[in-house]
């Protein structure tokens, strides 16, 4: 089975990087330590000038929880249409309630605005209590890929229910694995799970990310 290596990337030289490295798409955010917010206008212009590849652009205000005000929401709203005129190939969100549930409603009219770009729910995924309905949620939503590591740790300590996840999409919707992926592990989070892609952060490392690719080889 061919596996697709998604680098996360914050900058065009991390972006140069995990293209040179074998990654075949890319997530592009800002500042990563808070677990990625929406790049500049700018950046995003940039990488998509540059690379050949897919860019996955992060629709994110500010990091922390993932319950947005009105406010939050409307800046979201912006973000994803400034995003899809500057040649986003995919728009990556996510958005609970206070229940630590989908919100399902908002997450339906944003993929609505997004109209043919292809979303990405993100590892707010991770904080849902029952994560196959949520996934059911997800692809009645739209939804066309879930970023997740089977629950808040590391993809290797949620292999298990990143299975049952792929099990339970049965291909209506993707399910891409995150959580300190590496060289070292991707082989066997892929086999115990049965995902066909893979994230990971590239730091300006093309090496790292290339190793990765020939992991999976």
């Amino acid at each position: 089975m061919s596996v697709l290596v998604e680098g996360c990337v914050e900058s065009l030289e991390d972006s140069l990087a995990a293209e040179r490295g074998g990654a075949l798409r890319l997530e592009l955010c800002d500042d990563l330590s808070v677990g990625g917010i929406m790049p500049s206008a700018e950046l995003i212009a940039a990488v998509k000038a540059r690379v050949r590849i897919p860019v996955a652009v992060m629709i994110r205000p500010r990091g922390g929880s993932f319950v947005h005000t009105a406010a939050e929401l409307d800046q979201m709203r912006r973000d994803m249409d400034v995003a899809k005129s500057l040649g986003a190939d995919v728009l990556v969100f996510g958005v609970l309630n206070d229940q630590s549930e989908i919100d399902v409603a908002t997450t339906r009219e944003l993929v609505a605005r997004a109209g043919g770009t292809p979303v990405t729910f993100h590892r707010a995924f991770d904080q849902v209590r029952a994560p196959l309905a949520a996934l059911d949620a997800l692809f009645d939503a739209g939804v066309s890929r879930v970023l997740t590591g089977g629950g808040p740790g590391t993809a290797s300590d949620g292999a298990e229910t990143l299975a049952a996840l792929v099990a339970h999409a049965a291909g209506r919707i993707g399910i891409l694995a995150g959580g300190k992926v590496r060289s070292s592990n991707v082989a066997a989070i892929v086999a115990r799970s049965g995902v066909s892609e893979v994230h990971a952060r590239c730091d300006v490392d093309e090496a790292r990310i290339r190793a990765i690719v020939n992991a999976l080889a």
